[in-house]
């Protein structure tokens, strides 16, 4: 009989749960208990306020944006580090988790300096109307910046567990290199493709240190949903600032069960 089957989990499964209740689940709770400081109509008001719709728009719309392009940066930057060794691999393979070590404002500061009309990059893209800094698309870039690691690391093991036998088996037939890459690799990637783009949105949709930075906070255009939260409870309204985060973690969390859902079905039908 099978190890796995016969060993029950005991005091290994209850410490697991004891631990995840405690940092995750209780906390939770509390957030969502908070708002019954509002009654329904202020609840509503609340999270519903021109607002809250406009930070919410630009806080899923950027991340999405931010996951999308470091969906396709991310599976080009995994398979040149896998498939290829040339000088400066070992540094460019470490400048991939830079990101997971640099303090967010850090990043923020280093963006909004890169952009601004005097910028090393803005002194040459804002004559041509482009303003990467304190715009919308300012929010977009740190948010591709600080979740890039995300894809590329979820990447990197699929690829390089995948024998590029099948590839020279692909070419036998007739296969193109785009074709081989269409028809056999990527359907094995995907699963994880699918996880690291989860990864990286809701990473990005949790950030606030770097796009304080970089979006000028603006009201209405560039105020992202962590930092209206913040500024309810600067105003010590407690049960506003957690609606708003209960509608945050409400949605990602939806989100996030549908990519889930997407990577199961997609694994089962490789």
């Amino acid at each position: 009989m099978n190890a796995q089957t016969t060993i029950r989990p005991g005091l290994a499964l209850g410490t697991t749960l004891l631990w995840l209740s405690l940092i995750v689940l209780i906390p939770l709770a509390g957030l969502i208990v908070k708002t019954t400081s509002l009654s329904w109509d202020e609840f509503v008001a609340t999270v519903t306020s021109d607002r809250a719709l406009s930070a919410y728009r630009l806080s899923f719309g950027a991340s999405f944006l931010a996951a999308v392009v470091n969906g396709f940066f991310g599976l080009l930057i995994a398979w040149v580090l896998v498939r290829y060794r040339f000088p400066g691999h070992r540094l460019l393979d470490s400048l991939v988790d830079f990101p997971f070590a640099l303090p967010t404002a850090v990043a923020g500061l280093t963006y909004s300096d890169l952009y601004v009309a005097r910028g090393w990059l803005g002194r040459w893209l804002v004559p041509f109307g482009v303003k990467a800094a304190f715009s919308p698309l300012a929010v977009v870039l740190v948010l591709v910046f600080v979740s890039l690691p995300f894809v590329i690391r979820t990447l990197q093991p699929i690829l390089e567990s995948v024998e590029q036998d099948l590839e020279e088996a692909a070419a036998s037939l007739g296969a193109t290199r785009w074709q081989a890459f269409r028809l056999v690799i990527l359907p094995m990637l995907l699963p994880a493709w699918l996880t690291g783009f989860a990864l990286a949105f809701a990473r990005a949709v949790g950030e606030y240190g770097s796009v304080v930075f970089v979006s000028g906070n603006m009201p209405y255009r560039t105020e992202i949903a962590p930092v209206l939260i913040t500024i309810q409870l600067e105003q010590f309204s407690y049960g506003k600032a957690t609606a708003i985060a209960v509608v945050l973690l409400s949605a990602s969390f939806s989100i996030l069960v549908l990519l889930n859902f997407l990577e199961r079905w997609s694994g089962e039908h490789v």
